[in-house]
């Protein structure tokens, strides 16, 4: 069986760089490498053949008898079987939705495309929620006997938590952006207003990583004017992404809704004490008890207030909240293990 994972890069950038490597540290490039690493010797599908450290196929190069296309733009999956179905061959095809189904697509003509894809195509998604979501949109835009045999399978993505560095003690709290984007269904306003106000009332510095799209935009060029901040481009590695994660003090989620959210995981087993809004998406990664949760932005400062005010006594509450040991909590439900087992046990189950 030959894997060969379909991804564009949704802002259009190169997915491999000038070394052949997998380049980026969005979400996509993250899952991407993941992919690569639970499949050894997996390709990635291109318009040129391109050796190197990951291998380029076109589809037109790939056996569809031998083949499973992992594919990441879920909307063209049935134009990839078009492709592949030459001579009477029967492509293998399989989905692996990783974004949000609620805020994704919400035009009719590519809502019910990616209906009818998931019906379609055996379809792996990140989350419990996801899963839902794509039953849910599955059932009430495609007929029924498509619906009805829609193959649908779900596990949180996991981060690697090898990665994870100890914690680094800064003289001033660190808060972080949470974020790479400053699109609206983030709220980076009122990130923005929520921190201003409290940086009045208590001594921190503010560290916004962005995506290059995002560096010049009237927003992040507002905030860096502050002596306070720090608006820059994304760490160049991994290492010195988790090396920042552990000098951060707490962050602040002011998403709308994730499908995930690998970031605030990320963060929170870095030790950082999370703020996030009360809404659902963030209820699904967190235990029930969750002590900073808030519903409105006055309470959203309180809360990040006393965060960067009493760190400590901050993490007493979330071991609390689970009984002795949040950390454990995390680690037990979000290590990336899991989703690596279930993805691999997928494709066999579902392609032989």
């Amino acid at each position: 069986m030959q894997i060969a994972i379909a991804y564009t890069n949704p802002v259009g950038l190169p997915v491999l760089d000038d070394d052949g490597q997998v380049t980026g540290h969005d979400a996509g490039a993250t899952l991407v490498r993941r992919l690569l690493r639970v499949f050894p010797g997996a390709a990635l599908v291109g318009p040129v053949r391109r050796a190197g450290p990951v291998e380029v196929v076109p589809l037109a190069d790939l056996d569809p008898q031998a083949a499973v296309v992992i594919n990441m733009d879920v909307l063209t999956s049935p134009e990839i079987w078009r492709a592949l179905a030459r001579d009477g061959a029967e492509p293998q095809v399989m989905n692996f939705l990783w974004w949000n189904v609620a805020t994704h697509h919400t035009h009719p003509v590519p809502r019910a495309t990616l209906a009818l894809s998931c019906a379609l195509f055996p379809t792996f998604a990140n989350s419990e929620r996801t899963a839902s979501e794509i039953r849910e949109v599955v059932r009430m835009l495609t007929v029924a006997p498509l619906a009805e045999r829609a193959v649908v399978a779900w596990v949180d993505l996991g981060i690697r938590l090898e990665h994870v560095r100890p914690r680094t003690p800064t003289e001033v709290p660190v808060v972080l952006y949470p974020a790479i984007y400053l699109s609206e269904r983030k709220r980076p306003r009122l990130f923005v207003d929520v921190v201003e106000q409290v940086r009045k009332q208590a001594p921190l510095v503010v560290e916004m990583r962005l995506h290059e799209q995002h560096l010049a935009t009237e927003l992040a060029m507002r905030f860096s004017q502050h002596d306070w901040t720090w608006v820059g481009p994304l760490t160049s590695s991994r290492e010195s992404y988790w090396q920042a994660l552990s000098r951060t003090t707490a962050f602040l989620a002011t998403s709308v809704d994730e499908s995930y959210g690998l970031e605030y995981v990320e963060a929170l087993v870095a030790g950082a004490i999370g703020v996030l809004p009360d809404l659902p998406w963030a209820r699904a990664i967190l235990p029930a008890r969750y002590p900073f949760l808030y519903g409105d932005p006055p309470t959203a400062r309180a809360m990040l207030l006393r965060a960067v005010r009493e760190p400590d006594a901050c993490r007493a509450d979330l071991d609390a909240c689970v009984g002795g040991d949040f950390q454990g909590w995390l680690r037990s439900r979000h290590d990336d293990d899991l989703f690596e087992r279930a993805i691999a046990d997928r494709v066999r189950e579902w392609f032989g």
